[in-house]
């Protein structure tokens, strides 16, 4: 049975799901080298999480969906930091670290513009920091 994005979600000709186990190429995400974010859902209990796993973290059932997410949200909290924990991250500071409510209904952290505020609402570009590839939300 194949999952679908869930209900009020649906964002026509963006929607792209994998279930877990399996690489859809097309499915984007910065922790494989993408210029995108992706998001997990249940098919049997709706839930839906940010950190790819194998199981349902809710109910337990195997094979969640991956699917992909618009890299848009609203600005739940912020902090600005002023004294990073490495040397690489020195250079830098202050950073913005957001937690970000996705659109899709899922929560992230990341970096972010320093004039964003709480409530704003927060587009993803993708940005190398201290070498890494992260997402980088500015104001949408």
């Amino acid at each position: 049975m194949k999952s679908r994005t869930p209900p009020g979600h649906e964002r026509p000709g963006t929607t792209r799901t994998a279930r877990a186990g399996e690489e859809d190429m097309s499915i984007q995400d910065w922790t494989r080298g993408g210029d995108g974010i992706s998001y997990q859902h249940c098919a049997s209990c709706g839930a839906l999480w940010y950190f790819e796993r194998g199981f349902c973290p809710a109910c337990g059932i195997p094979e969640p969906t991956t699917l992909q997410a618009s890299g848009r949200g609203v600005v739940h909290a912020r902090t600005l930091v002023t004294r990073a924990p490495t040397e690489e991250l020195r250079a830098h500071g202050p950073y913005l670290i957001v937690l970000i409510d996705a659109d899709e209904g899922f929560r992230l952290m990341a970096h972010a513009d320093r004039t964003l505020q709480i409530g704003d609402r927060a587009r993803a570009r993708f940005t190398s920091l201290a070498g890494r590839k992260i997402p980088y939300f500015g104001p949408e």
